[in-house]
């Protein structure tokens, strides 16, 4: 019987829209994106750089910007949170182990507290035993490190744990290490299939 299961804040809960803080970039006076330029943001999302490495890059290449607006820009991301997930999560979670594992970045972290109602957040917050934000532990995803980490932390055994996520990179590298693992439906909003897993 599988009791611990380590979810992916990914999509489902929360959609990061690249292209549109592209666009705000460009809004704000980016003449062109530049390889450069799409590697330093690839960096800053999956955390290889700092908060004030990014701003300070962009703000040398988009005259008369602030460290605000090139954070405003970057924040340009779609809030997709509704009840019925948060409901599920909740029920799911109740008499379980649950992980939350996050790759998503201080600055959008900071930008979906702010958004989102704070009760509602924090109720999603706590239907989990534990949340690990890759910035926080200096740690990244798909690699294996981030998951050798939880498992260490927890005392937990990776084929006593079921991994939940939606990249398929993601999904095969905890596979290869040993989780029992699903992989999500981003555009049916398939969270889990309940019927698939021995509960």
């Amino acid at each position: 019987m599988i009791k611990n299961f380590f979810f992916d804040f990914g999509n489902v809960f929360i959609n990061l829209n690249l292209e549109a803080t592209k666009n705000k970039f460009i809004e704000l006076g980016l003449k062109t994106l530049t390889n450069k330029t799409l590697e330093k943001i690839y960096q800053y999302e999956k955390g290889l750089i700092s908060t004030n490495e990014f701003t300070t890059y962009f703000k040398s290449i988009i005259p008369n910007s602030t460290t605000e607006n090139i954070e405003e820009a970057w924040n340009a991301i779609l809030l997709d949170f509704p009840e019925y997930r948060l409901e599920f999560i909740e029920k799911f979670c109740q008499n379980k182990k649950c992980f939350l594992l996050s790759n998503i970045n201080e600055l959008h972290l900071n930008f979906i507290k702010n958004q989102l109602d704070k009760t509602f957040y924090d109720r999603f917050i706590s239907c989990f035993d534990k949340v690990y934000y890759s910035h926080e532990i200096n740690l990244r995803k798909p690699d294996k490190a981030i998951y050798e980490y939880v498992l260490n932390d927890n005392s937990l055994k990776a084929n006593d744990c079921f991994f939940v996520d939606d990249k398929a990179e993601n999904i095969q590298t905890a596979k290869e290490m040993g989780f029992k693992v699903w992989l999500l439906n981003p555009e049916t909003d398939d969270i889990i299939n309940i019927e698939s897993i021995n509960l």
